[in-house]
């Protein structure tokens, strides 16, 4: 009789056997569940507080008349209206599950068996994952103070390097290379190698006049990756987008999913993408979120790392302090993140509430004593 557990073993490549899964933040319906806490706030998944634009809420009520047709494989309109934004044509644009959906099909479309990918440590855990499940050889660099040595990474360049990925700003510490930086680096970037730039938090970062906005460079090897799920407020929905060079686009258009985003998602993000003024509330409202944060936290000398995204990284002196403020505000109904499984054993996360939800997070921050 066949060893059932040989058997299986030998179906799995041993880079799969080895690969951590991505772990989410708890949910506050876990949390209820295992407590009597009253009162739970969510401030682990740097989700949008203020939830998506009422113009998209109002396009989700009625477009279940055609649930049961295939979505527009192409999501034509959606990339005709990000293409028009962005003043690129549609042949430019694609579309995906959030950008890990198109990040996945990058890799499987453009690796080689030789080809190596280079990324930072403690960077996005979503590309990490994926990046490991290729299975191909991958040279993760170490970050320098928070930020990505963009220096170490141009220098790791080889004949054989296909990919480099870089989120701006990063996630989990929220910080961002600035022009000068961005610039130097692609010069030293060979054209054969592609970059996925990924931009998840472009909006909350774009006021800072030394940000590199990479759609104002047009680099024909660099694949710009945005999302819907952050400040759009439409993570249930997984739109993610794309936009480089058309020659690339087309190729990963014959690899990626046929039908994602779904029907629902193309027609909120079209919504969405319309709503300025929602827009507008949620970046202003961010800003004041992480001033009201910052002057808790100095107040009280805890540390972090200072964020251009809609979240604020927390350092502590090792693990065991890291997890017990987790704990504590845990107990108080307020749910932060890990980073350990990022590699910042010392680091907590902390997401930007609505107000409400930041006055109580301060009210409980007052209690802790460090």
């Amino acid at each position: 009789m066949i060893n059932l557990d040989i058997y299986f073993m030998a179906l799995v490549p041993k880079y799969i056997k080895n690969l951590s899964p991505y772990v989410p933040g708890k949910r506050i319906e876990d949390i209820k569940v295992k407590s009597n806490i009253g009162k739970i706030i969510k401030l682990s998944s740097n989700e949008n507080p203020y939830g998506p634009s009422k113009k998209a809420i109002k396009i989700l009520s009625s477009c279940h008349s055609g649930l049961n047709r295939y979505p527009d494989s192409s999501g034509l309109l959606l990339r005709k209206k990000i293409s028009e934004v962005y003043s690129v044509k549609v042949e430019n644009v694609i579309l995906g599950s959030g950008s890990e959906g198109i990040m996945s099909a990058i890799i499987r479309t453009f690796l080689n068996n030789e080809d190596e990918i280079i990324g930072s440590e403690n960077s996005f855990i979503g590309f990490r994952v994926l990046a490991n499940a290729s299975g191909r050889k991958i040279n993760w660099i170490k970050p320098k103070k928070y930020h990505y040595d963009l220096k170490r990474i141009a220098n790791k360049i080889n004949i054989n390097t296909k990919i480099i990925y870089l989120a701006n700003p990063d996630n989990p510490t929220g910080t961002y290379f600035n022009k000068n930086d961005f610039e130097n680096f692609m010069k030293n970037v060979p054209e054969r190698v592609l970059v996925i730039l990924d931009e998840a938090y472009f909006e909350y970062a774009n006021h800072r006049n030394d940000y590199p906005d990479s759609m104002l460079y047009r680099f024909d090897n660099v694949i710009t990756l945005r999302t819907f799920s952050k400040s759009y407020g439409l993570a249930g929905l997984r739109v993610g987008y794309g936009i480089a060079h058309r020659y690339l686009i087309s190729n990963l258009l014959k690899v990626k999913l046929p039908f994602e985003p779904s029907t629902p998602a193309q027609l909120a993000a079209l919504e969405a993408m319309d709503d300025y003024k929602h827009l507008e509330k949620t970046i202003k409202s961010n800003l004041i979120g992480i001033k009201i944060l910052k002057e808790e936290f100095d107040s009280i000398n805890l540390k972090y790392i200072d964020s251009s995204a809609n979240f604020i990284t927390l350092i502590f002196n090792d693990f065991n302090k890291a997890n017990s403020f987790i704990e504590f505000m845990l107990k108080n109904g307020i749910i932060l993140r890990s980073l350990k499984g990022f590699g910042l054993d010392n680091c907590v996360r902390v997401s930007i509430g609505t107000m409400d939800e930041i006055k109580f997070f301060v009210r409980i921050l007052k209690k802790y004593e460090s």
